[in-house]
């Protein structure tokens, strides 16, 4: 199938099948979650409970929960089905960065656990939030020690190529101790 201007505008579009969105499922998908979660924390931060602002902001956070479980979905079935097409991330200089936002859009839920959560689930939504937050900070001990490594060792990064990019493994530690601060009282 070829890419026409009909269908250009929708993701996947010149994509026939479900087996090939799999296959060339990659992890910058995961900053759209990342960005929608930070949007809902950021309604719930400007207004107060029971407007149409922290609703929009809760529905967003429910949203945010959603596209988080179905990227991760798509991703495992990535590395189960096309393990040699999943491996290439890791020695990709650009697309391997975007692994850092793995524990940054987690972070967001657990920020919104305690937001959004604390109000209909009462301590259940910390007791979450505080199980979560020590995913997220192994899986940011992570990403900001293996990635820059695999930068170091396995990858090839000229200074003329530098972006911003180069961050988000370091950012993921930065992210996990403010969600961190915001879990533990």
């Amino acid at each position: 199938m070829s890419l026409t201007l009909k269908n250009s505008y929708k993701p996947f579009g010149h994509l026939g099948s479900l087996t090939e969105i799999i296959r060339f499922f990659t992890p910058n998908w995961f900053a759209v979650t990342m960005g929608t979660g930070v949007i809902a924390l950021v309604l719930a931060q400007t207004t107060t409970a029971n407007t149409p602002l922290f609703t929009l902001a809760r529905t967003l956070w429910g949203i945010n929960i959603g596209l988080f479980l179905l990227f991760i979905l798509l991703y495992a079935v990535r590395w189960l089905v096309y393990p040699q097409e999943a491996t290439k991330v890791l020695f990709h200089p650009q697309m391997s960065m975007f692994l850092g936002t793995n524990p940054m859009r987690l972070a967001t839920i657990i920020n919104g656990f305690i937001s959004f959560g604390l109000p209909l689930m009462g301590a259940t939504a910390v007791v979450i939030a505080q199980q979560l937050w020590k995913v997220d900070a192994v899986l940011a001990v992570l990403c900001g020690v293996g990635l820059p490594l695999m930068m170091f060792t396995r990858q090839s990064h000229p200074l003329s190529s530098m972006t911003a990019l180069w961050l988000l493994p370091i950012v993921t530690a930065e992210v996990a101790a403010v969600s961190g601060w915001i879990v533990a009282p």
